[in-house]
């Protein structure tokens, strides 16, 4: 099994800034992919930004410029840089890994979410 744990979100003000950062511990292999997904209240879940092994950073185009997501393979951690804040990325926050559990079985696993919510 292995666990995702978030940390970071909270409420800042538009224009401002937040960082979120999520560790994986537990039956780890090696983690195929790193990445953050957010889901607002209504609204379907959405990717934000990955990492892969390897691969350059991935990002939705809502957050090219503005997110930037990084990843310590050593630790097995991810982090997500959040600039620029608008009302409008109010949402759930959540980590996700893709991770190899032995050489050939792989899962995807969630962290719990975090509350982002951006208002004045």
């Amino acid at each position: 099994q292995v666990q995702l744990v978030e940390s970071g979100g909270g409420l800042v003000q538009p224009g401002g800034s937040l960082r979120l950062s999520c560790a994986a511990s537990g039956s780890i292999f090696r983690i195929n992919s790193m990445g953050y997904y957010r889901q607002a209240p209504g609204k379907e879940r959405e990717l934000v930004a990955a990492i892969f092994s390897g691969g350059p950073p991935m990002y939705a185009d809502s957050f090219k410029g503005r997110f930037t997501i990084s990843r310590d393979n050593a630790k097995n951690t991810v982090a997500l840089q959040m600039n620029s804040l608008k009302p409008e990325d109010t949402a759930v926050y959540y980590c996700n890994a893709d991770v190899f559990y032995n050489s050939l079985e792989r899962n995807v696993y969630w962290g719990q979410g975090t509350q982002v919510t951006v208002s004045s």
